[in-house]
């Protein structure tokens, strides 16, 4: 899987602080979900980790707290009721 991480906390000016990796694909085991993720944004949360937080020797620290995702065969579904301010994203096509 891609992701964006890094394995030494550095100033962000440094071409080396967030770096675009690939890890092996997790398997989700117990009462996990795996998500495919579509986008990521870095954020408040991002930057303290990165500033603070190092990772195992050899290891990858993974960044991206706010991400647009995909579950399943792409979730649709029915309610019966909807809220009043309910309002759809998009419509799946044929709808």
């Amino acid at each position: 899987m891609r992701a964006i991480g890094y394995q030494t906390p550095l100033s962000i000016e440094n071409p080396a602080s967030l770096q675009d990796i690939d890890l092996p694909k997790p398997v989700p085991t117990g009462r996990d979900l795996l998500v495919e993720i579509r986008a990521v944004s870095v954020n408040p949360v991002d930057t303290k980790v990165r500033s603070s937080a190092t990772p195992e020797a050899g290891q990858w620290r993974v960044l991206g707290w706010e991400h647009i995702g995909l579950t399943g065969d792409y979730l649709w579904g029915e309610i019966e009721q909807p809220r009043d301010d309910f309002r759809p994203l998009r419509l799946q096509s044929g709808f």
